[in-house]
Parts: structure tokens; sequence; C-alpha cells
């Protein structure tokens, strides 16, 4: 695997190495060992899928409080989605700051989302679906949101978000 940098310290796209031939080609979506060698949380625990029916679908943008705060390494496996990792750490020169990744089915990148992140994704086309490693079990009482369209965030989404759940509409502005 390839781990790339993003402006923010600790986010990384990570790329696959892919080794082909005439069947295609083979290659390690994960691996523990070399997620650790970069300094990255390597003990996933629970793997989730999301799909979603239309072009324009908002999920998140969600965090884990303590005890229960996790990385997510997300992949898109079906169509494609723009990916936003928000920078929660108070203590960080880059808080509240985003970084934003267009993930497809055909460029195989995946986003990794370290602890103190919120995390939300939009569907760019119809029949998208989502997979993502959790280094948590999901706590429903440690469940958090921000505001996909609060203007402290300034993200600037694709689309207009066509579908999301009243939960995720309804998290609080930072104001």
């Amino acid at each position: 695997m390839n781990f790339v940098e993003t402006k923010i310290e600790g986010v990384y796209i990570v790329e696959l190495k892919q080794i082909g031939d005439d069947r295609g080609f083979f290659a390690r979506s994960f691996c523990s060992k070399e997620f650790a060698e970069v300094g990255l949380d390597d003990n996933f625990v629970q793997c989730n899928v999301s799909y979603n029916k239309t072009m324009g679908t908002l999920r998140g943008l969600h965090f884990q409080t303590d005890p229960a705060r996790e990385a997510k390494l997300v992949r898109c496996t079906q169509g494609a989605i723009v990916d936003v990792a928000v920078d929660l750490r108070r203590s960080s020169s880059t808080y509240l700051e985003h970084v934003m990744v267009e993930l497809t089915a055909e460029n195989r990148k995946a986003l990794y989302v370290p602890k103190h992140f919120g995390h939300g994704f939009q569907t760019l086309v119809d029949d998208t679906e989502v997979t993502y490693q959790v280094s948590e079990f999901y706590t429903p009482d440690a469940e958090r949101g921000l505001r996909f369209d609060d203007p402290k965030l300034a993200i600037e989404w694709p689309r207009t978000a066509t579908n999301m759940s009243p939960k995720d509409a309804s998290w609080p502005y930072l104001d």
C-alpha cells in the first residue's frame, strides 16, 4: 500500500499497490504491520457497509467520544463519494479544518480517518456502496455529530444534500 499524507496531520489516502497480469490484479487493502509502521491505528474491530440508493445522499458528520473514539478506514466499493474528515483536536493548528477526497470503485483509494475526527460522505452517483473498518465498537451513548452545513466548517459539498437521516439533519451548529 501507498500512504499519501494529506494537508491535515494523521489523515492519509491509502492507495493500493496492484500486482497485475492478464487476469486482472491482486492488492492488499489492509495490513496491520504496514499501518503500524506508518503509526496508524491498526486495531479494527468492526467492518460496516453503507448502501446508498440515490446521488446526493449525505451521511454524517459523525464521531464518537471517549471512551469509544474511533479511527476509520473508508473505501467506496461501488459508485463514487466525496469523503470528508474534520479535525476535532482542539490543540491542533488545523482544528475544524477538513480534508475532502473523492473515493470511487474505479480509483480504489481509501481514506484513513484518525481518532478525534468527524467523518461524513456524500454520494456522487446512484447505487453507491461504502465499506469502512472502525477501531471501536459502535457505542450509542458516545455517538455525536456535526452539522454538514455548519458555516464554521466551510465544507463545500459537491451536490445538494438530497437524502439524509433526520438525526444527521438535526446535529447542532458549533455556535
